[in-house]
């Protein structure tokens, strides 16, 4: 062999060292992460079965339990996917008052009662309806979950700001945004055997609710025994550069500002003053429409468009989506960790937006597959980094607001999606019509050109956004 040749091959020995060594040193920086860190994905994970177990029932839940039609169990799904997100622009900022334990105990808390009522309610009265009895318990359920919600994920991201150093923060961003999707991905795997062990699907499925019932109960425990103040406390000083000392005395002067004092940095440092932030979030709306049709579009799809193993096992389905967000998100952040931000999240969107014109073609279980899998590749790229830019941009002691307020569009996008969500299952996938004689073709094509809109919106602004946005997320 030619020396030549020994170099090249030397060469090419070296990049794939170097490949494999960017592929698996943030999984080793993170196995090496703290208690507390593993402690809020735990809970994430609880929390992620029980939220989307819950949410990819709550249409059927509403048309089926509670005797509303399309339209308003679309606007039910939106009242609480949608009061969520509003719910954390208004209590984001918990967590940055009364620290991550607190928040977490009092969000489970909020949550296990609405829960509680939510399951409750069809065996509560019989008096169903628009504005009966029931309807309204199922709505103080609702309210509940909002509540606790609206605490709960901006204080996770606020722990993971706070228990995460340089090397793991990157991974830590991302595990813990695949953690709740491998959470979303359960629910699959364990409703469809319990509801089918009873007698119908009114007892099974309100036997499967009460099972998250108890996974929130289970979620509380983990936090109370495994969160503890001094676990936190050892953490904060493991990851952070600066001395105890150090920390103490910011602890004591952050403990000695006034209520007002407080008030005022707050309103002060609000991202609403950045016009590239927020034409930065508001952008993204079209694209996450595709979020909110994995609760309010897909389950009914697969319950009427398919028969057979798709309609039999919608669970499943609904649920794939996590599942693969779980593999793929940590694979893709260590593969991408390096790539420019924006360039990401113009490519991530493009990769989400268009695969659901594939779902355009026809309802097959082929189409179905490709598109999850496309879609959550794309879903993978951006999204894990746009939540670790808008954590890492909030000023000191603001992740919570920052998180809420980065979150106001998902409100959008929610309250928007469930406004004509009903309309378009009413009119392209009716009730008691054979798959056959549906148009749900026309349904997604539609759906796929409103997605592309924010890819075609990033793409516009690239020029604009680039002069502030590296300056933001270096800062």
């Amino acid at each position: 062999m030619s020396e030549n040749q020994n170099s090249q091959q030397a060469a090419e020995t070296a990049t794939v060292k170097s490949i494999i060594k960017e592929l698996t040193q943030p999984f080793k920086d993170l196995f090496k992460a703290s208690r507390a860190l593993w402690g809020i994905n735990l809970s994430y994970l609880l929390e992620g079965i029980t939220y989307f177990g819950v949410v990819g029932y709550l249409v059927i839940y509403f048309t089926d339990f509670i005797k509303l039609d399309d339209i308003s169990a679309g606007q039910m799904v939106g009242f609480q996917t949608a009061g969520i997100t509003l719910a954390m622009l208004f209590l984001g900022a918990t967590v940055d008052w009364i620290g991550v334990r607190k928040s977490l105990l009092y969000s489970l808390g909020f949550m296990l009662i609405g829960r509680v009522f939510l399951t409750l309610g069809p065996d509560i009265t019989s008096n169903t309806g628009l504005w009966s009895s029931a309807h309204l318990i199922a709505m103080l359920g609702l309210l509940g979950i909002i509540l606790g919600y609206g605490i709960y994920q901006p204080a996770c991201y606020a722990a993971v700001k706070q228990f995460t150093n340089e090397k793991t923060a990157a991974m830590g961003y991302a595990m813990l945004y695949a953690i709740m999707n491998l959470g979303g991905f359960l629910p699959g795997i364990i409703a469809p055997p319990i509801r089918q062990s009873f007698p119908n699907d009114r007892e099974g499925m309100l036997a499967v609710m009460w099972v998250y019932v108890g996974l929130t109960v289970l979620g509380i425990i983990v936090v109370a025994v495994i969160l503890t103040k001094k676990t936190i406390e050892k953490t904060i000083l493991e990851v952070s550069v600066e001395t105890k000392e150090k920390i103490e005395a910011d602890k004591k002067a952050e403990d000695e500002k006034s209520f007002k004092e407080k008030i005022i940095f707050y309103l002060k440092n609000f991202p609403i003053k950045d016009a590239r932030f927020m034409y930065f979030i508001f952008i993204l709306i079209p694209v996450q429409t595709l979020f909110a049709h994995n609760w309010l579009t897909l389950p009914v799809y697969y319950k009427r468009a398919f028969t057979g193993v798709v309609s039999d096992n919608f669970e499943f389905f609904t649920n794939f989506n996590p599942l693969l967000i779980f593999i793929l998100t940590p694979m893709v952040a260590a593969l991408t960790v390096k790539r420019d931000t924006y360039k990401m999240m113009i490519l991530g969107t493009f990769v989400m937006a268009f695969p659901t014109f594939i779902l355009a073609l026809g309802p097959t279980i082929f189409n179905v597959f490709a598109f999850l899998i496309l879609m959550t590749i794309g879903e993978a790229m951006w999204q894990p980094r746009f939540l670790q830019w808008v954590a890492e941009i909030a000023p000191k002691g603001m992740t919570g607001i920052y998180m809420g307020i980065g979150q106001f569009p998902w409100f959008l996008t929610k309250v928007v999606t469930s406004l004509y969500s009903g309309w378009f299952l009413m009119t392209y996938a009716p009730d008691g019509v054979p798959p056959e004689q549906m148009n749900t073709e026309t349904m997604w094509f539609i759906y796929g050109c409103i997605a592309m809109v924010s890819t075609v919106g990033l793409l516009l602004a690239r020029k604009w956004m680039v002069k502030g946005f590296k300056v933001k997320h270096e800062g």
